[in-house]
């Protein structure tokens, strides 16, 4: 039986919580709704405002297909801390940002944040500087937006006051190799398209995005290209927007204690049934390390996915993804069984999301945050989370700080 007629696994796909909200809430009517270049737009005016007054944009993150609003409301709004009504109570306008395709180029999804910024300054009421910024990827694309606009027209283009992003992988994120090398062996769809989690870490934003990415082609795990220039570009743009204060919240720690239940090398969740014998292994460091071991019996396919040099991500201090327990679920949806042992791994380390430290060597991974000098950041301000909590939860502590400095 060839891969294009092996039974369909469940699709699923493993990227911000923003997408997948745990229960409904109810989303109001909204003010206004913009459709820009690669994106579209929700705007709820804050209280006792009529007109867009005081603009706040908030970016979506990086997920497969095109953004859910309503899923990005219930989420920012009812996952944890009322984030929206507190924004609007204080008489913020929100204006929540989704892209045509979340997996697009952030340079591509940068059109989107200059058209909605463009909009936003062309229909306030008055002239009160704007507020922007985003979750996780959301916050990416944002801060290169600001910076290409300073850089490319009028300084002050832009017309913001504050930047700010949430848990965003200023330095990289990570997603386990070993669950990027098992998105290339799910079966193909009836459509005859690949899985969308095969689409998902193939596409540009997380070739752009992860630190270290497994590539389809020559199995081989490094920078990606399209990492590597989306680098140079931030560069070219002075890397950091130079007008607006700009604030970073993380949502891991940063007193530098990682995961306490995550050691390394450690079995992370073992498959069986489709997948018989199919282990993944939180990382290790060293040389040659099994990251994971693959095997399908149909089309037959046995791999062993090996590191090098690489430092304990998954266990590292940082926003937590659930990263496995999807991937478990989605197996078992199929007919599978999975022994799942770690259902969460960080996904974006929290030197990563302050910009404080890049995170190739173990001891900066593991660093203390809140003893560096805060001059080694992009950010003017930043904050990490007292405990560990999932990556872009809006917690009242996170939020409560950037609210206050808005």
């Amino acid at each position: 039986m060839s891969e294009k007629t092996e039974p369909p696994v469940t699709p699923f796909t493993i990227g911000d919580p923003l997408a997948r909200p745990s229960h409904p809430v109810e989303v109001p009517d909204f003010d206004e709704e913009w459709t820009v270049d690669k994106g579209f737009t929700w705007v709820f005016y804050g209280a006792e405002n009529s007109t867009l007054t005081q603009p706040v944009i908030i970016a979506d993150g990086f997920n497969h297909g095109k953004s859910n609003l309503k899923e990005l409301y219930e989420f920012l709004e009812g996952e944890d801390y009322p984030f929206i009504s507190e924004l609007r109570r204080r008489g913020k306008d929100v204006i929540l940002l989704g892209f045509d395709n979340r997996t697009d180029s952030i340079l591509t999804n940068s059109r989107a944040v200059e058209g909605t910024i463009r909009e936003a300054i062309a229909r306030r009421s008055g002239d009160e500087r704007l507020v922007v910024g985003g979750f996780s990827m959301g916050g990416l694309i944002t801060r290169y937006t600001l910076a290409r606009m300073e850089t490319d027209f009028h300084e002050d283009e832009h017309q913001t006051a504050v930047y700010f992003s949430f848990d965003t992988p200023h330095r990289g994120a990570s997603i386990p190799v070993g669950v990027q090398a098992f998105a290339y062996l799910l079966p193909y769809g009836l459509d005859l398209k690949p899985h969308p989690f095969e689409q998902q870490m193939n596409s540009q934003a997380a070739r752009q995005m992860l630190w270290r990415h497994y590539d389809k082609k020559t199995q081989k795990i490094d920078v990606a290209p399209e990492r590597i220039a989306l680098l140079n570009e931030l560069d070219r743009v002075g890397q950091w927007p130079r007008i607006p204060r700009k604030l970073g919240v993380a949502n891991g720690r940063g007193d530098g204690i990682g995961l306490p239940d995550v050691g390394p090398g450690e079995v992370a969740l073992r498959l069986d049934v489709r997948y018989p014998g199919t282990t993944f292994y939180t990382q290790a460091q060293g040389d040659d390390v099994t990251a994971a071991y693959l095997y399908r019996k149909f089309p037959p396919t046995e791999r062993t996915v090996p590191t090098s040099g690489f430092p304990e991500l998954d266990g590292a201090p940082g926003g937590t993804l659930a990263t496995y327990e999807i991937l478990a679920d989605s197996m078992v949806q199929a007919g599978g069984e999975a022994d799942l042992r770690h259902p969460h791994v960080c996904f974006v380390p929290s030197v990563s999301a302050v910009d404080i430290l890049d995170f190739e060597r173990q001891e900066d991974l593991y660093a203390r945050v809140d003893g560096l000098d805060p001059a080694r950041s992009g950010l003017d301000e930043f904050r990490c989370s007292s405990t560990t909590t999932p990556h872009t939860l809006p917690t009242e502590e996170l939020c409560t700080w950037l609210m206050d400095r808005f």
